[in-house]
């Protein structure tokens, strides 16, 4: 009974954090003028959620503008950009005067979009833009950001640890796109509930290590043919159809693990479904790509270095996991937990789907 009952607490636990993929995300377009800056910033809303006095989740023109000192100071906290070591002069404006920077429609009810323009009296020269607008506490904040100046495209990722651009050239930020996807795509999976119970679930089936790797590399495989294509804009399918169909994938894995009979077969089968049911997980992942906006330059490094994060964080979950199973497999007790956990990944596939699906979760 204490196993079920921690088992309990584990499904309640994933369930309510499955969700927080884009919570903790904001992303930037800055374009750089001859005597100001404008900033059209998405960020999550719950920053200044005492200024949404209707609790709609964002703020409206109104509220932008009956707000808009308290705003101003804020602002100017957590966002600084500097010319020539100036600090530019704040302007906030409203999200209706502002052009939408991102697709982050299933985060319509969580973010805030507005333009924010920095003044400066000289030219604007050696650009620095320090960015400390995270959720507290929330080691995975971020801010992705477009930086555009005249014929020049640059793109950094903000972070707790990395709040600090210095506007420079195309070469120099290439390196910095590539770590910084690098560590935004291993911190999506370390936080994909989702995904990760979808590997576990693939765990407990009891194969050895022969199954391992043709799962894995099928399930890697996949994804990163739908992460790309998806990515890159050639594949497209909406929000709610495709996290409906990650959480099928785990309920559908997890029972097989409990009514399929001829286990054996199913070790050397399982690599095909696994790999169809991958390229709905690549979907999954994209989306973060597409909510954020992919930089446009280093197109190909950005996606590089987010698809090698997706597999260093599955790695480091799925080896350890491995290994214990089959450290465990002396133990009488080992087939029951294997069918435990399946039993309890089971139900929470289900949850999120009827979550996600019908209740729009």
């Amino acid at each position: 009974m204490r196993a079920l009952r921690v088992l309990a607490l584990l499904i309640v636990g994933l369930l309510g954090g499955a969700y927080a993929h884009w919570a903790d995300l904001a992303a930037a377009e800055v374009a750089v003028g001859e005597r100001e800056v404008q900033v059209v910033l998405t960020f999550p809303t719950g920053l200044v959620g005492e200024m949404d006095a209707d609790g709609d989740g964002r703020l409206s023109a109104g509220e932008v503008e009956r707000n808009r000192e308290a705003l101003t100071r804020f602002l100017e906290q957590k966002i600084t950009l500097e010319s020539g070591g100036e600090r530019g002069r704040l302007e906030v404006a409203p999200a209706q005067a502002a052009r939408p920077l991102t697709s982050l429609s299933p985060n319509a009810k969580t973010h805030t979009t507005l333009r924010l323009t920095y003044r400066w009296e000289r030219p604007v020269e050696a650009l620095r833009i320090e960015y400390g607008l995270f959720l507290p506490g929330v080691s995975t904040s971020s801010c992705v950001a477009t930086i555009l100046r005249g014929g020049e495209v640059q793109d950094v990722v903000f972070r707790p640890d990395h709040r600090v651009f210095r506007l420079g050239g195309g070469a120099e930020a290439a390196p910095q796109t590539f770590q910084s996807f690098l560590k935004l795509g291993l911190e999506h999976i370390l936080t994909g509930y989702d995904h990760l119970l979808f590997v576990l679930s693939l765990l407990m089936l009891g194969g050895g290590l022969a199954y391992l790797l043709k799962v894995v590399t099928a399930f890697t495989a996949a994804h990163s043919i739908t992460l790309s294509l998806a990515a890159l804009g050639l594949v497209s399918l909406p929000p709610r159809l495709v996290e409906s169909g990650i959480a099928l994938t785990i309920a559908y894995v997890a029972a097989e693990n409990l009514f399929r009979k001829d286990l054996g077969a199913l070790t050397r089968t399982r690599w095909a479904l696994t790999f169809a049911f991958g390229l709905v997980h690549g979907l999954g992942f994209a989306g973060v790509l597409e909510e954020i906006g992919l930089p446009r330059q280093n197109l190909a490094l950005s996606l590089l270095g987010f698809n090698l994060g997706v597999e260093l964080g599955q790695l480091a979950v799925v080896l350890p996991a491995f290994l214990l199973l089959q450290a465990l497999r002396r133990w009488p007790w080992e087939a029951g937990l294997r069918r435990t956990v399946s039993a309890g990944a089971a139900a929470a596939g289900l949850v999120w789907f009827v979550q996600r699906a019908f209740l729009g979760a």
